[in-house]
C-alpha cells in the first residue's frame, strides 16, 4: 500500500486539462467559499453536488434558494449545471459546473408530481433512497429490503418522463435490481464500489453492477474511506484499485468517478446523516476522524489530477483514461436529460 504520487507528469497534467473531469458525487460543507476555489482550481469541471438528504419539501426549497445566492456569491468559482452545454460550458469558462442532486426523494412527500416543480429549479439527479426505507423503496441498511412500491413505481416513471437521472447508490440489493428492470432509461451508482472486492453494505453486488451497466448505466467508483478494505489509512492506490475492479467486470465504458468528498463536515454532521431519518440514532459515526480525512493523494479536488496520474502508470490508455475522468458521465447524462 502506497500513497499516490505528489507531483503529476506533464503527460498526466496535459490530459487532465483537456478532459472533462466530472465527480459523480460530492457532498461537501456547500456555502464554504474554500470548497468552492478548490473545486475551480482543482479543475473539476462539474460534481453533483448534494443538496438533500433528510430534508423533507420546504427544507429542501430553502436548500436550493441558498444554491442561488451562492451561484451569485461565488460566481468567480461555479456555474450551474442544468443541460449538457451547461457542463461543456463550463469547462471553457474554467468554472465548476453545479449539478444538484438529492441523495433521497423524500423531500417529494407522496406527491410524485413535485419532481416537475424541482426539475424546473435545477434538480437532474435524484437518489431513490437513502440508506433506508422510504415510500419508494428500500434502502441498503434497511431490515429488510421488500423491494419497490407502488408509489416508487411511480417515480420512476416521473423521473424517467423528466429526464431525471436515477442514482441507486444508497439503496436496498432487491430495490435496485427491481429500479434497473423498471427504469426506462439508464440509471447510475454514482458513488459506489464492487461488494465483491470489499465487502461492506454500502457497496455493490456484482449481479447489480452487471445488471446497471448492461443497460447503459454508469458506476462511479467511490472515494470515501470506509468503502475501501484499508478504511481511513487508505490510499490513492486503493482507490485505483477498486477502479481497475470495476473495469475488469464492465469496461471502461462504464466506470467513472463519484468521490463521495465530505469536505468541512463535522462529527454532528455524520451523526445526522448516520441517525435514522436524520433523527433516530442509527449509524455510528464515533470512527470518523476529526478533522474529518480523506484518501492519501485523493483528499481534495486539488488531487483530481493525481487520479489521472494513476490511470496512465497503470497502463489506461488517454482515451480510456479521459472515460473514466468524465466522458462516461457526459455520455450518460446527455442520454437521460432533457436538454432543451
Amino acid at each position: 500500500m502506497t500513497a499516490g504520487p505528489s507531483v503529476a507528469s506533464a503527460a498526466a497534467r496535459r490530459l487532465f486539462a483537456e478532459a472533462v473531469v466530472i465527480d459523480g458525487l460530492d457532498t461537501s460543507n456547500w456555502g464554504d467559499e474554500q470548497v468552492f476555489r478548490e473545486l475551480r482550481d482543482g479543475g473539476v469541471t462539474a460534481v453533483n453536488a448534494t443538496c438533500a438528504i433528510w430534508e423533507g419539501f420546504e427544507e429542501a426549497l430553502a436548500n436550493i434558494t441558498a444554491w442561488l445566492r451562492w451561484f451569485e456569491d461565488y460566481a468567480d468559482y461555479i456555474r450551474p449545471v442544468r443541460r449538457v452545454a451547461d457542463i461543456r460550458a463550463a469547462k471553457a469558462e474554467g468554472r465548476a459546473g453545479i449539478i444538484l442532486g438529492w441523495q433521497n426523494a423524500a423531500p417529494v412527500g407522496n406527491d410524485v408530481r413535485r419532481f416537475r416543480l424541482f426539475h424546473a429549479l435545477g434538480v437532474r439527479i435524484v437518489q431513490l433512497t437513502y440508506n433506508e426505507r422510504n415510500l419508494f423503496g428500500n434502502g441498503c441498511w434497511e431490515r429488510h429490503d421488500d423491494g419497490l412500491s407502488v408509489i416508487g413505481l411511480a417515480a420512476i416513471r416521473e423521473m424517467n418522463r423528466l429526464g431525471i437521472l436515477i442514482d441507486l447508490s444508497h439503496v436496498g440489493d432487491r430495490t435496485v435490481l427491481e429500479t434497473i428492470e423498471h427504469s426506462e432509461q439508464p440509471v447510475a451508482f454514482t458513488h459506489a464500489n464492487a461488494r465483491s472486492q470489499t465487502d461492506y453494505p454500502r457497496n455493490k453486488t456484482d449481479e447489480a453492477i452487471r445488471a446497471l451497466t448492461g443497460r447503459g448505466g454508469v458506476v462511479g467508483a467511490n472515494a470515501f474511506p470506509a468503502h475501501h478494505r484499508h478504511g481511513y489509512d487508505s490510499t490513492l492506490d486503493d482507490y485505483l484499485d477498486a477502479v481497475d475492479y470495476l473495469v475488469d467486470m464492465v469496461g471502461d465504458d462504464q466506470v467513472a468517478i463519484g468521490t463521495d468528498f465530505c469536505m468541512g463536515r463535522s462529527l454532528e454532521w455524520f451523526d445526522w446523516i448516520g441517525a435514522s431519518h436524520g433523527r433516530e440514532p442509527y449509524l455510528d459515526s464515533g470512527d470518523v476522524p476529526q478533522p474529518f480525512r480523506l484518501l492519501q493523494g485523493f483528499a481534495s479536488p486539488l488531487e483530481f489530477v493525481n487520479v489521472a496520474e494513476g490511470l496512465l502508470r497503470r497502463g489506461y490508455s488517454e482515451d480510456a483514461a479521459r472515460k473514466i475522468l468524465g466522458g462516461n458521465w457526459l455520455r450518460l447524462f446527455g442520454e437521460v436529460w432533457r436538454d432543451d
